[in-house]
């Protein structure tokens, strides 16, 4: 290629200017800087005298005019430079490879280039429209997010910034174009800071997957099948007001009492759509903002106890010795007819009218057997926590007997049923916990000690062999009163349904497999629960941000101590002398909440 000197060159795509010729070429830039390169590092544009790169400004051109007259006939640079702007100069001869280099009208080499039909312009001109838009509306969008704000229209960007926070993608091009981490963390920062999200969004079911749906399974009808017609007995499902799924009630009959559960396994057997739907969940789901039922919601509505005028049930029939030991057990699916009370209703109830005199007499018997057989008691602070139009509450929840009476009858049902199917020989899900053999006090007095005793408790678990339950201080254990709720509840029930028809039963082996798919989904469920009450414990202090009130120190870690809210039912660390006592109130006041970190700071007043 012989490149005059003082010619238009092109180098690196930008314009040069050849000053010397020799085995490499002396070049000017457009900034000014001078290069010696080799002549094949660069491509010929106009042969020139070029006196300098300023005024390479061409008139306006016809492009398309051209792109049309020549029809797909390649040409050269320099024809085109003459079609498009009537001259071949310096200035034509740059801008038309400008108009090359865009490749809109042309493509190719400035020794061959190839015209696009119209239609190809058309299409082209129009994805670079809609770049170009796309452009300027990222732009903008970063602008306003570096301004602290966002508009609807940045909702197609924010999401996949939600996406993170959830923990479903790993990285987001809003949060490395704003300098945020790509952690869930920041990504939930950002979006509380662009006022995207306020408060109200929890993002923790999500990012630990938690089924946040009601089952969309089909149920058959109940069976035709003889039950025990126990609607003569008094039954009443006791719980909190507001409760929507009642699925256990009490009755007394003479001596026995009578524990009746929702019979889900009549409409939910053994390897059913609804079966494997439960297993796959779990448990109920039960958030402050909304409850993911682990059955169907038609299950709720045909059998929770008192929702019609006659229920199906499985009931627990048990009778207590002189000492407290359940000494007899009867198990039949039944109708009953059920009553609803809150626990405020029965408290009121239960010195002087029966059967709630009678039946608080029972737990009390009960639970003195278990307090003699090294059963652990602890009372520490709950609340009930809810979410209405944004609004967080929580309320402690009274000491009341009530609550208590109901809780012993659901340890007696579970006990009984265990041992019935211990002595018939079922493969059963039975419930054990090793006994805190470093834990003396079984039934502490302070706050400080029953946090310590629970640090130290083993955690329960789920076998398909018996064994004992240390901490409700019981030889043999099994959960069987909640099966609208959880799993391995609803297997149980299986279980004694299917001995009691004389139908085939679940082995062993199978018990084991379904203890261990429940056992973790509904892990998830818990972690889900917890870390929804924490983010709504944090709402709830940015809805109240003077809030003042009372923590009891319950461990000592200087410089920082563990101390209990009883108010929020809520631990957090605050800094305290060294002097002050464990099991001490201690005045807090709020400083401040990182609520996507689910971190809330507290100072000791003097």
């Amino acid at each position: 290629m012989n490149i005059p000197q003082h010619s238009l060159v092109l180098y690196k795509n930008g314009p040069a200017r050849v000053i010397a010729l020799g085995d490499k070429l002396d070049i000017e830039l457009e900034d000014g800087r001078s290069l010696r390169v080799r002549p094949k590092d660069v491509a010929l544009l106009h042969p020139g005298p070029l006196n300098g790169l300023r005024g390479l400004d061409a008139p306006a051109g016809e492009a398309e005019a051209a792109c049309e007259l020549l029809e797909g006939i390649a040409t050269t640079l320099a024809d085109l430079a003459d079609l498009v702007y009537g001259a071949y100069t310096p200035a034509t001869a740059w801008a038309t490879w400008r108009l090359l280099n865009e490749g809109v009208y042309f493509q190719g080499t400035p020794e061959r280039i190839i015209p696009r039909s119209l239609a190809e312009v058309a299409r082209e001109q129009a994805e670079r429209a809609v770049k170009a838009a796309e452009r300027e509306a990222w732009n903008r969008f970063l602008a306003r997010a570096r301004a602290g704000r966002c508009a609807a229209e940045d909702a197609r960007y924010l999401h996949e910034v939600e996406e993170v926070a959830w923990k479903q993608r790993e990285q987001s091009r809003v949060l490395q174009a704003l300098d945020c981490g790509q952690a869930p963390v920041n990504a939930h920062a950002l979006l509380l800071r662009l006022g995207y999200w306020d408060v109200t969004a929890n993002p923790w079911p999500r990012r630990v997957a938690a089924v946040l749906t009601a089952p969309v399974v089909d149920l058959p009808e109940l069976p035709e099948e003889l039950r025990r017609d126990l609607t003569d007995l008094p039954a009443f499902a006791i719980d909190d007001a507001g409760n929507l799924d009642p699925d256990d009630a009490l009755s007394l009959d003479g001596d026995w009492l009578w524990v009746h559960v929702a019979d889900v396994a009549a409409l939910i057997p053994p390897d059913s759509p609804a079966d494997r739907e439960a297993r796959a969940r779990g448990a109920t789901l039960y958030l402050p903002e909304t409850t993911a039922p682990m059955t169907p919601e038609a299950a709720v509505q045909r059998l929770g106890l008192g929702l019609a005028d006659r229920s199906p049930a499985l009931s627990f029939g048990l009778r207590l010795d002189a000492d407290g030991a359940v000494a007899e057990v009867d198990i039949a699916p039944s109708w009953v007819r059920v009553q609803r009370l809150s626990y405020e209703q029965v408290e009121e109830r239960l010195d002087n009218e029966e059967p709630f005199r009678r039946l608080h007499q029972l737990a009390q018997r009960h639970q003195d057997r278990r307090r003699a057989n090294g059963a652990i008691f602890l009372d520490l602070p709950e609340v009930k926590m809810q979410v209405d139009d944004g609004r967080v509450s929580i309320q402690r929840l009274p000491r009341l007997r009530s609550r208590l009476l109901v809780a012993e009858a659901m340890v007696m049902a579970g006990e009984a049923a265990a041992r019935f199917a211990l002595e018939r020989g079922l493969p059963f899900p039975f419930t054990t916990q090793e006994a805190a053999v470093d834990a003396p006090d079984r039934e502490p007095l302070g706050l400080a000690a029953m946090c310590a005793l629970r640090r130290s408790l083993r955690p329960r678990q789920y076998s398909s062999l018996p064994g004992p339950h240390g901490g409700l201080g019981l030889e043999i254990y099994a959960q069987v009163t909640s099966p609208l709720r959880r799993y391995l509840d609803l297997v149980a029930h299986q279980q004694l349904r299917a001995f009691l028809r004389g139908g085939p039963m679940l082995d062993a082996q199978a018990i084991v497999e379904r203890v261990g798919a429940a056992e973790a989904a509904a892990a998830g469920v818990r972690r889900a629960e917890r870390l929804s009450r924490e983010h709504w414990t944090m709402a709830y202090l940015q809805q109240h941000p003077d809030w003042r009130g009372e923590g009891v120190l319950v461990e000592k870690r200087q410089p920082r101590g563990v101390v209990l809210i009883p108010a929020l039912a809520f631990e957090t660390r605050v800094k305290v002398a060294e002097e002050v006592a464990l099991d001490s109130v201690l005045p807090l006041r709020l400083t401040g909440v990182d609520l996507p970190e689910r971190a809330a700071y507290f100072r000791v007043e003097r």
